[in-house]
């Protein structure tokens, strides 16, 4: 407690202050794992300026957010994206938040993607719903568009919602 008429004796001096080094603004506003985020980006030497494509999926209360990113020194570009509450286009009003929205999302995502890339006719996913497995392999000279799932500061749980996406995707 302090009392009227005492001396308080402050352990900050001006010269601590100087020496603290401030972090990184999005690092303040709990944003980015800068840690994460330089393992996504980093590109091995020898594939020289070829873009490392990252599935960014970030999930809000109303809305699922995702998108195909890939990094410059300039900064990152959007490739394609997609979002929860497009799907009320596709017949789906309400729910644009939960596990079967964010399949959805990823799905409607990657058909963007391939479409884009001209990649929609090789590869055409499963046809069938019958329950099989179902693994991607390499047809022709077109290897499969490969992206690296980037869920920011989200907690990899079993059966969360993020992997709905991948799922879909």
């Amino acid at each position: 407690p302090e009392f009227p008429g005492t001396f308080v004796r402050s352990d900050k001096s001006k010269s601590y202050f100087s020496r603290t080094q401030v972090k990184f603004r999005r690092r303040r506003e709990c944003k980015t794992d800068y840690y994460a985020r330089r393992r996504l980006i980093q590109q091995d030497k020898n594939k020289y300026s070829t873009p490392k494509y990252r599935l960014v999926v970030r999930i809000t209360n109303r809305d699922v957010i995702a998108q195909i990113v890939y990094a410059r020194i300039s900064g990152d570009f959007v490739l394609e994206s997609a979002y929860g509450h497009e799907l009320a286009n596709f017949g789906l009003k309400v729910g644009h938040s939960n596990y079967a929205a964010c399949y959805a999302t990823g799905l409607l995502l990657a058909r963007r993607v391939l479409t884009k890339l001209g990649m929609d006719q090789d590869y055409q996913g499963v046809t069938a719903a019958d329950g099989a497995e179902y693994h991607v392999e390499a047809d022709g000279e077109r290897s499969p568009f490969r992206a690296y799932l980037d869920i920011g500061l989200a907690r990899a749980t079993t059966g969360a919602n993020i992997f709905g996406v991948l799922k879909g995707a």
